[in-house]
Formats: structure tokens, C-alpha cells, sequence
């Protein structure tokens, strides 16, 4: 078979990613981790919310302490391959900032694991200036990490390139300002933030549907939202916040039993576009797969988002592009054309 005759994937299981068998694997692992919250009732560090939002809190008194974990993702391979590190680790901060975030959780400090299939000075020099770039984005403290060699565990696109990145982040909310999306209401608007383009979920089947010759595209970091959403968060009543990483819209469906209408989308960028018109992908799979443009999402009141609007809507590029109905699940509306977005079993 030659290189022209090899065939691309056109959904994300085809890639090698089920999002919904991952889904049934997650919830065998909540089952058992969930019953380890009783290890802290009634002690410091009691357990505040359910596993499944994008981060958890824990008690600390006056204040809950915001934790999540989350990594690079197949984006090393892209790292790899351009042999260009000093992105990756604004990659690894904002992955888990962005989530910290929808809980209007300030982050503070977090900590990173490095794993290298040998020793590289080169690369672990570059991915720390990475590491550096996204914590001054962020304004926290990277306060320690771990380093590890594992030859025969780390492999990747070339000998002695291999390597994983991810890391652990710890946020900081007064009890009585958790963002849950409990308050969220039928009319409320959806705000949008862009994105910087793929950011660090999809890669799998991105990589397998772009020319190498256009991977470059592929290896701009991750939007960090962190000052943003921080501002927003102290000067409006924000009913919900989601970052939009894997799955997606999707991730709306989080935050509510209500569903969504997004009606208002910005033109995707052209790395999306270049993805759909190569891999010959529908609509449903790339809005179920991609960010498609749309980086963070605000939910609030007509009033607050008008408000919001007129004094960020340009300066930090928000705009309004649905709101809250009764339907549940996620519906976009693209060219008169209704999509309904969900788990899909391949």
C-alpha cells in the first residue's frame, strides 16, 4: 500500500480515541476513588463536591482549596516531531489553570512531572521555559515536579525523543464564591472566549488527517484564561464557567440539566477547517472532538453579559454566541443547519 493510499480517520475512535469508552472507564475509577472522601469528613480537607466537575474543592476552613491534574496529551508527539519544546509546558500550566478557573477558583501553585525516555538537557531546558512562560501567564508558583527516566515505559516518534508532561495545580476560593452552574438559569447567555486554535485536545486525530508539513499549526499553545475569567469572576455574577478541551461543546453539559443553543459561533479558524476538509470528517464529529474556536465559555445573566460585552467584549475577544434552554445536550446551529452534539459509540 503506498502513503496515497492509506486511509484517514474520520472520527476520533477511528484515531484511536473513544471518548465514550473512556467515559465507562472514568466511571469505574470514580466508583472506588469516590469512597475515599470518607477518609476526611469532619477533618480539614473534607471533601466539598462529587467527582466529574473540572476540578474538585476541598475544606480549609474561610476558604475551599481548589485541586486538578491533566497533562500534554498526544501533543508531544507533535513536539517531538518539530523537535520545538519550549511550547509544551505553556501547554501542561494552562491545561490545568483553565480548569481550576471554572470554579472561580484563583490558581496559586502547582507542581510538574517530566518523564523522558533518556536524559535530554536540550529538551527538559526547553520545556522549562515553557513551564516558565505559562506560569507568568498564570501568575503562579511551579513550587516542585518530578523527574523521571523510563527508557522502557516512554517511547515516542524517534529514538531517545520520548517524553510526557503533566502536572498538578492548586487553586484558592472563598466558600461562598464556588462557581457550581447550580445557578444557572433557561435565558441565560453564553459568552465566549476564542481560542488560540487546536490547543491541546484532538491531536490523535489531527495528527493522522494533517500533512506533517503543516504542524506547526498544530504546536501553538493553549490559551491561558486565568487573568481574564479572574476578572470577570470579581466584577459580574457568573452563573457557570466551562473549558472547552476534549469533547468539545460538550463540556457545557457539565455544568446543568439544561441544555444548549449555540447559534452564534465565531468563523472557526483555518487549522479546523484544513482538519475537516482532509479527513472528509462531518460536522458533528469535529464539534464533538475540537474546540472549534471557542476556548472558555461564560454563562451569566442577558444583563450581566451586556455588561461584560461593552466593557471586555474586545479587549479580551468575548463574545455571545448561545444561551441556556430547556432541552438538554448541546445543539449548534451552523448555516440554518441545526448539529446535536453527543457521546457517540462507534
Amino acid at each position: 500500500m503506498t502513503r496515497k493510499d492509506v486511509v484517514k480517520p474520520d472520527t476520533y475512535a477511528k484515531a484511536g480515541v473513544d471518548i465514550r469508552r473512556e467515559d465507562r472507564a472514568i466511571k469505574g475509577i470514580i466508583n472506588w476513588v469516590s469512597k475515599t472522601f470518607k477518609f476526611r469528613e469532619g477533618k480539614i480537607g473534607a471533601v466539598m463536591r462529587d467527582v466529574g466537575t473540572f476540578a474538585n474543592v476541598i475544606d480549609i476552613g474561610e476558604y475551599a482549596l481548589a485541586m486538578c491534574t491533566d497533562g500534554v496529551g498526544s501533543k508531544v508527539l507533535v513536539a517531538q516531531e518539530l523537535e520545538k519544546y519550549d511550547t509544551v509546558g505553556i501547554d501542561m500550566v494552562a491545561m490545568n489553570v483553565n480548569d481550576l478557573i471554572c470554579l472561580g477558583a484563583e490558581p496559586i501553585a502547582m507542581v510538574d512531572y517530566l518523564a523522558m525516555e533518556q536524559t535530554n538537557d536540550k529538551m527538559a531546558k526547553e520545556i522549562s521555559i515553557g513551564l516558565y512562560e505559562g506560569a507568568r501567564q498564570a501568575e503562579i508558583a511551579i513550587v516542585g515536579g518530578e523527574t523521571a527516566s523510563l527508557p522502557e515505559v516512554v517511547k515516542g516518534c524517534a529514538p531517545g525523543r520520548g517524553f510526557d508532561l503533566a502536572g498538578t495545580a492548586l487553586g484558592i476560593v472563598k466558600k461562598d464564591r464556588i462557581i457550581t452552574g447550580e445557578k444557572i438559569e433557561l435565558g441565560d447567555v453564553v459568552l465566549s472566549l476564542e481560542s488560540n486554535g487546536i490547543h491541546s485536545n484532538g491531536l490523535t486525530l489531527a495528527r493522522k488527517v494533517l500533512p506533517k508539513s503543516m504542524w506547526m499549526s498544530l504546536i501553538a499553545p493553549t490559551r491561558i484564561y486565568v487573568k481574564e475569567i479572574m476578572e470577570l469572576v470579581r466584577k459580574f455574577e457568573i452563573h457557570g464557567l466551562a473549558n472547552i478541551t476534549g469533547g468539545g461543546l460538550l463540556n457545557l453539559v457539565r455544568l446543568t440539566k439544561y441544555g444548549f443553543t449555540i447559534d452564534k459561533l465565531p468563523e472557526a479558524p483555518m487549522v479546523f477547517k484544513k482538519i475537516q476538509e482532509l479527513g472528509g470528517i462531518s460536522d458533528e464529529e469535529m464539534y464533538r472532538t475540537f474546540n472549534m474556536g471557542v476556548g472558555c465559555c461564560v454563562i451569566t445573566s442577558k444583563s450581566e453579559a451586556d455588561k461584560i460585552i461593552k466593557e471586555y467584549g474586545e479587549k479580551y475577544r468575548i463574545r455571545e454566541v448561545g444561551k441556556v434552554v430547556e432541552e438538554s445536550g448541546v445543539r449548534i446551529v451552523k448555516g440554518g443547519k441545526q448539529i446535536t452534539i453527543e457521546r457517540t459509540m462507534y
